[in-house]
């Protein structure tokens, strides 16, 4: 079995979306469920929660609400093996900590925090910019179109082969037996025209086609490498039926559809996931630098997404 699939509660209705989420997740994918609550939570998001804390004692408390969060798991998804552990400390370095042993955490897009336009909390901030693994974070709220049932969305960068964004979104979507929209986004130049479509042989028009070009490169690689995968994964034997055949199974019934948009990366990506179960971006790390490391897509689109968000680090193998 790989690693589990982490989910940070802080008894929030946010956390409680989050935690049915990441249960539905590790159904999916056969993991482990990981249920984590730091207790110094409300120091970061302001409040403390809407019990008396005082009463039973913080640890009490704390371990009531990991309980809580395990039998609704277990009521929900009886088939998901789930386990629960409060960490008395710092939360965001707590979950930071989960990430290297983890396939993904979860969590809430805000906690109780006193600011109600703040889509996105400070923990889930500070996480989805310092954890080694992907971080998916859900809305606080239902979105207002439903969305279409295993539909992800994916953002392709500059990079010149496939990111590790576009193979988590492209497991994400075979899991689910869905379809995936790999979305390119293009700027028109300052001097163009604004007014009237790109023409042939102008340079908007120039930039579109490499936008389109590049997006199907990066598409092709894509598939090449998870057919590579599947090649490696089902290997013929004996007693294997067709289902077992590549091209059968995983990626390969994944239908993608290509996106080139013109406008800002981040407005591209939110519009286009409108109707979708997952928006996948990637985010860049350094070595070099320990602080947030997320650019203005990623926070974009974690404050304004209309559907849960992964961020996924550059460095991520999984």
């Amino acid at each position: 079995m790989g690693l589990p699939v982490v989910v940070g509660v802080d008894g929030s209705e946010g956390s409680l979306r989050a935690l049915d989420w990441a249960a539905a997740e590790a159904s999916r994918s056969r993991l482990t469920l990981r249920v984590v609550h730091a207790s110094l939570w409300e120091h970061y998001e302001g409040l403390r929660p809407t019990m008396d804390a005082g009463v039973p004692g913080e640890q009490l408390l704390a371990e009531h609400l990991v309980a809580s969060a395990r039998d609704r798991v277990r009521d929900l998804r009886p088939e998901v093996s789930v386990v629960a552990d409060v960490q008395p400390e710092d939360p965001v370095a707590a979950l930071v900590r989960e990430s290297h042993e983890a396939s993904l955490v979860v969590l809430g897009s805000r906690g109780r925090g006193r600011i109600a336009g703040m889509l996105l909390g400070s923990v889930g901030l500070a996480l989805a910019g310092r954890s080694h693994c992907p971080v998916v974070v859900i809305p606080a709220r239902h979105p207002g179109t439903p969305p279409k049932p295993g539909h992800i969305v994916v953002g392709i960068s500059d990079a010149a082969g496939p990111s590790a964004a576009a193979v988590f979104a492209l497991a994400r979507a075979a899991s689910r037996h869905g379809e995936l929209t790999a979305v390119r986004a293009w700027r028109r130049p300052a001097h163009a025209l604004l007014t009237h479509p790109p023409l042939p042989g102008t340079s908007a028009s120039t930039h579109r086609r490499q936008a389109e070009e590049h997006l199907e490169e990066v598409l092709k690689a894509l598939e090449t490498l998870e057919a590579r995968k599947e090649q490696q994964t089902h290997q013929p034997q004996e007693t294997q039926g067709p289902q077992g055949t590549p091209g059968q199974a995983g990626s390969g019934t994944v239908v993608i559809h290509r996106s080139v948009a013109q406008g800002p990366a981040h407005q591209v990506l939110i519009e286009a996931a409108e109707n979708a179960e997952l928006l996948v971006v990637g985010a860049r790390r350094s070595s070099g630098w320990h602080g947030l490391q997320l650019g203005p897509v990623d926070h974009a689109v974690l404050h304004y997404s209309p559907c849960p968000v992964a961020i996924v680090p550059d460095t991520y193998q999984g």
